[in-house]
């Protein structure tokens, strides 16, 4: 019996080792350094203009539009100062709303979907030249409560449209991640 506890710490004391010999492989990808040595990832984060997101003036899309640059920006920059424009961030949106369930009684809408469609391009300022391409989509649904309380469906609606530009914005900032990191 002793031998197949030997075996059990054997295995154990591999695996440990296996684990110590890769962790130094690693490097987080939001980390203060870069493994080479040049700027984090959050220096070339910062550095990323996002241009205002042209959508017709008055309409829901414009007010969705500036809540998902405010989310970009803030992403981006975590908060804090930017840092010189090396890149400029060109975003495009359309929004879209379906009904999900539909009461038959008194055939209004009791659920819908809406979404947002992003196509965006990320330009190094120095070149002009077109670095990233890409289109996310968000959607999401809510209630609408019913005829008495219409003031309640157009807050759902109003988060809705909230919730769905932050997914944007994530999806955005975590491509434009990927691309400072592996430059793909």
């Amino acid at each position: 019996m002793w031998w197949l506890e030997s075996r059990r710490l054997t295995r154990v004391l591999l695996a440990l080792a296996l684990a110590g010999l890769t962790a130094g492989c690693f490097q987080p990808m939001y980390g203060d350094k870069s493994a080479a040595g040049g700027p984090a990832i959050g220096d070339k984060l910062s550095s990323v203009e996002v241009a205002p997101i042209d959508a017709p003036n008055g309409t829901r899309l414009s007010r969705v539009g500036v809540e998902l640059r405010n989310g970009l920006i803030f992403g981006l920059t975590g908060g804090g100062p930017a840092a010189a424009a090396n890149y400029k961030l060109d975003v495009r949106l359309t929004s879209s709303q379906t009904q999900v369930i539909v009461d038959i009684a008194t055939a209004r809408p009791d659920i819908q979907d809406y979404g947002i469609d992003a196509t965006y391009t990320l330009k190094d300022i120095t070149t002009g030249k077109t670095v990233v391409t890409g289109q996310t989509f968000s959607r999401v649904s809510y209630d609408i409560p019913g005829q008495q309380q219409r003031f309640a469906g157009d807050r759902g609606l109003r988060d809705a449209e909230n919730r769905a530009a932050k997914v944007i914005a994530d999806n955005i900032r975590s491509r434009l991640a990927s691309y400072f990191v592996a430059g793909t």
